[in-house]
């Protein structure tokens, strides 16, 4: 399900930027690579800015880079949220190993594909679609889960499950225009 062709229906900011604005972007963004299109829409609102850049969860937190690129991955997937799937795709999918049978497998796939060899993946995207889905857990998987993770690292992965919602929400409400370096469903 890739995101409309349509124009964005918001212009980011343009630089230059308020200070407190340059000094986020400045944080969050690698060296050389300019700030995302999600991130210069946002600042259109300083303080929805600062508040959703406030409460994201790419810092070092109870699970692995891999679960949580898993867990961010099929959910914007899910959402059909082409941009945010293809920039972490982008930024993290090698990083976190994760092959080109189960990039395919994360937008169009099933968590029982062959290509999931480890349960601890597959319980992460059976999470995902349930959640997104239901907007629950039920008693079985939650019990799964529970053997396998944490009470912190549920609680983590259900707040990821949220918020990439939020951030769907905001790429596909917008119309964002895919970043140019972004990884794109049919190449999935």
């Amino acid at each position: 399900m890739a995101q409309p062709t349509q124009a964005p229906r918001l212009a980011p900011l343009r630089p230059p930027y308020d200070g407190a604005i340059q000094k986020r972007l400045d944080a969050i963004m690698p060296d050389g690579v300019p700030p995302l299109t999600l991130f210069t829409t946002l600042a259109r609102n300083p303080r929805v800015f600062e508040r959703m850049m406030s409460g994201g969860l790419l810092d070092k937190g109870t699970l692995t880079l891999r679960q949580r690129e898993l867990m961010i991955d099929r959910t914007t997937a899910r959402c059909g949220a082409e941009y945010e799937w293809g920039v972490h795709m982008t930024f993290f999918g090698d990083r976190v190993a994760i092959t080109k049978e189960q990039s395919a497998s994360i937008v169009r796939g099933t968590p029982q594909d062959t290509c999931w060899d480890t349960e601890n993946d597959r319980l992460i995207l059976r999470m995902a679609d349930s959640l997104h889905d239901t907007s629950t857990i039920d008693d079985t998987l939650w019990t799964e889960l529970a053997t396998e993770f944490s009470d912190e690292q549920i609680i983590e992965l259900v707040v990821l499950a949220g918020y990439y919602h939020t951030i769907s929400f905001c790429c596909r409400a917008f119309n964002l225009d895919m970043e140019e370096f972004g990884a794109r469903f049919d190449a999935a």
